[in-house]
């Protein structure tokens, strides 16, 4: 069976001829191409890779790039930053934020340099680049879980999210809707996301982009201005101090604080598929467009990041929830405007972070299990994604804890250090030299992050297990 992501001209955008069909094992891969290349005819290849949601269309803007990862990185993540705060004190929280800011916005600018470093080919996907990096086996296996876990993982985060915010609006607006169970609102979120999950491709969401990155930067200046009325009320009654008192408390507390912020930086595993939809051409490389984008996402990032960091935490203290709109109570009816958009930008963010699963999921059951290409199959593959994500949700919704775990486990991986991992293999920078030293530094962060932030967030999730009731 022919590889669905055949090489194409660099204007068209191509991906290199070794890729392997994303979902499955490069052993199968060379087998699984020499018997199509039998049956298949090459206007059915090319179908095949204009049909997968990756690269079905390649014509965005510089301006989708910029609400496509205000999208993806205003997320969830926000929310808790106050949290970490408490956990990690004034000064180390805020460094950590701005560190990790600094990081990744590096790292960000590797990648989309990386994305069409070989002339003429253009590498769509974060595994692809991986197997140009470290060989077709190994790169594939280095990489693919690990993007596949963080955008599940964010699926599930958002599931969660959405449930938890939109029963906070209905509690303000009408109790007697808002008195439901956690869960059925959470399985509203999952049934609302299996209709919308049949968007075709990535340039097919933009106005849910559009709308989810406005309710994004909508929400944090509401938690900002919220938060620092209520600290100007009672910041004198407000204990700054650590959340928890023993010392190993604190610890746990510490680490699942930068697994949550590592989490609020989680753009980079959608980076090279949100590029693949901006046209390229030699004379105008898809790199210019996309690093303006990136700029424009990164600079409200970074304003939003500290202004909901620094006034959650000033105004509520170590009592602030881990979703900081959880404490707010007061104007009633702002509170509910918030989490409202919550809701609608977390719908934004699941389908952002879903598309690439979906591209994993149809290219393994087309070129693998030879599923015909059409609706039927996206019906299908994309629904049962969707349940399986809203069913686990259902059954660990502690929003904090999960922050904590897979903000270290993978997202670390893929926003922190393996572009600069890449960076230092595919460029090899001169000894000692400013690109040499910024992702030695990088990499070393995002190990320290990936080693024992899932501690905290473990622990985190253990503790509130204890007193949780399933389906509650």
């Amino acid at each position: 069976m022919t590889n669905p992501h055949h090489s194409r001209s660099a204007q068209a955008g191509s991906s290199p001829e070794f890729i392997n069909p994303l979902g499955s094992s490069p052993e199968n891969t060379t087998n699984a191409n020499e018997a199509g290349a039998e049956t298949r005819s090459a206007q059915e290849q090319f179908d095949i890779n204009n049909w997968l949601p990756i690269t079905a269309n390649r014509n965005a803007k510089w301006w989708y790039s910029a609400f496509h990862n205000v999208t993806a990185v205003v997320g969830a993540g926000i929310l808790g930053l106050p949290y970490a705060l408490s956990g990690l004190g004034w000064g180390p929280g805020i460094a950590a934020i701005i560190l990790s800011w600094v990081i990744t916005f590096y790292s960000f600018w590797q990648l989309i340099r990386l994305h069409e470093i070989v002339p003429g080919q253009r590498f769509d996907r974060y595994p692809e680049l991986g197997q140009h990096c470290f060989g077709p086996k190994l790169g594939y296996w280095i990489i693919m879980p690990q993007q596949v876990t963080v955008q599940v993982a964010s699926s599930i985060v958002y599931t969660v999210t959405g449930g938890k915010s939109l029963k906070k609006f209905f509690e303000l607006v009408i109790p007697s809707i808002g008195g439901f169970r956690q869960t059925y609102f959470i399985l509203f979120f999952t049934t609302l996301q299996l209709g919308i999950s049949q968007s075709p491709n990535f340039n097919s969401l933009k106005a849910i982009s559009l709308l989810a990155a406005f309710m994004s930067f909508g929400y944090a200046m509401i938690a900002f201005v919220t938060s620092t009325i209520t600290g100007v009320r009672h910041h004198e009654h407000v204990d700054h101090s650590f959340r928890s008192h023993s010392t190993p408390s604190r610890v746990f507390d510490m680490l699942s604080g930068f697994g949550t912020i590592a989490f609020a930086f989680a753009g980079h595993s959608v980076a090279l598929e949100i590029q693949a939809t901006i046209p390229s051409t030699p004379e105008k490389p898809s790199r210019i467009a996309m690093w303006r984008g990136v700029v424009v996402a990164y600079s409200i990032v970074i304003f939003c990041y500290l202004a909901v960091a620094i006034s959650g935490f000033w105004a509520f203290g170590n009592t602030v929830d881990d979703d900081v709109l959880l404490s707010l109570e007061k104007p009633a009816w702002v509170i509910a405007v918030a989490n409202l958009m919550v809701f609608f930008h977390v719908i934004g963010s699941y389908q952002v972070f879903s598309m690439p699963v979906f591209d994993v999921i149809e290219s393994y059951l087309v070129n693998n299990l030879t599923f015909k290409p059409g609706r039927q199959l996206r019906l299908f593959a994309r629904s049962a994604y969707v349940l399986a994500a809203g069913f686990i949700a259902v059954c660990i919704p502690f929003f904090g804890g999960l922050l904590g775990l897979f903000g270290g486990l993978v997202f670390s991986s893929t926003s922190y250090y393996m572009p600069c991992v890449m960076w230092i293999v595919t460029q090899k920078p001169k000894r000692f030299s400013l690109h040499w030293w910024a992702s030695w530094f990088s990499i070393v962060v995002g190990v320290l992050l990936a080693i024992f932030s899932p501690i905290g967030g473990a622990r985190e999730i253990i503790v509130q297990a204890k007193s949780y009731k399933m389906f509650s």
